[in-house]
Formats: structure tokens, sequence, C-alpha cells
């Protein structure tokens, strides 16, 4: 997947404690949204396919009354034009923060890729990477500067 952002244009914020969630309504949303994925992948173990991940995720936003919106669909204006090809977002949670599941082995750069246009399509400031692949949930979290 092909973005238009150099590495310089967006941060893994945990790498750098200068970013704090201070931009978001809710500071301790992106804690609330880890803290989810980490009882799901404690429940579950490893080895299931994402789409397994995504509904147990699901059921928990709702046990825990949260908004969210499960496959938002974006798609991208070119010159005033609806371009064919749009993205989906795995989640949406309150309308502030793209959730990107994977259940594979890393957190590579297309998954950075994947989500920095999807950070810019949806205007959305903050995207988590969670990844249920290995021994204990792997996550990251990215924000376009």
């Amino acid at each position: 997947m092909e973005n238009n952002y150099l590495e310089s244009d967006w941060i893994v914020a945990e790498e750098n404690p200068k970013y704090s969630n201070d931009f978001l309504e809710d500071k301790d949303l992106p804690y609330k949204i880890i803290g989810i994925c980490m009882d799901v992948h404690r429940t579950l173990g490893r080895g299931f396919r994402e789409v397994v991940y995504k509904d147990a995720i699901e059921l928990e936003l709702k046990w825990k009354n949260i908004s969210f919106e499960r496959e938002k669909r974006y798609t991208i204006d070119y010159k005033g034009n609806t371009l064919p090809h749009s993205y989906n977002a795995d989640f949406v949670v309150e309308n502030q923060i793209i959730l990107e599941v994977k259940a594979q082995v890393g957190i590579i750069e297309d998954h950075y890729s994947q989500v920095i246009n999807y950070l810019a399509v949806s205007k959305c400031p903050l995207a988590l990477i969670v990844n249920f692949s290995g021994k204990s949930l792997e996550y990251k979290r990215i924000i376009l500067t």
C-alpha cells in the first residue's frame, strides 16, 4: 500500500514521551482500548484469525458502552471526484481512534502505511495497531504530526 507521507510526518507515539493523549476528548480512551485488547488476548490466546479477535473486541466495546463503528468505509476524494477504491478501517472508536487488528507475525512497515492512510482520510488524531499473534499482545500508537 502506497502512502504520501514521509517517515517524518508520523510518529510511533509510545517511543516519544512528548506525545501524550492531550488531543483526545477522553485521554484514557487509548488505554481502555488496549486494556480490552489485552483482555481478549488473555482470554482467547493466540492462533485465531483476525475476524475472531474483531468479534470479541466488538462485544467488549458494546459491554463497556464505548461507541464505535466496525469496518468503517472511507472514500477518497481526488480533485472533487470520489475514487472507486476505498479504505475500510477495522474499528473507529468514539470517532477519534482508528483500531487496526492484526493476527500475524509482527507489526511491519505496511501496517504503519495502512494506518497512516486511514488517519489521513478519517481525520482521526490517533491510530492503534494491535497484533494478537504473539505470546503477549503487541501494540503501537500512531499519530500524524
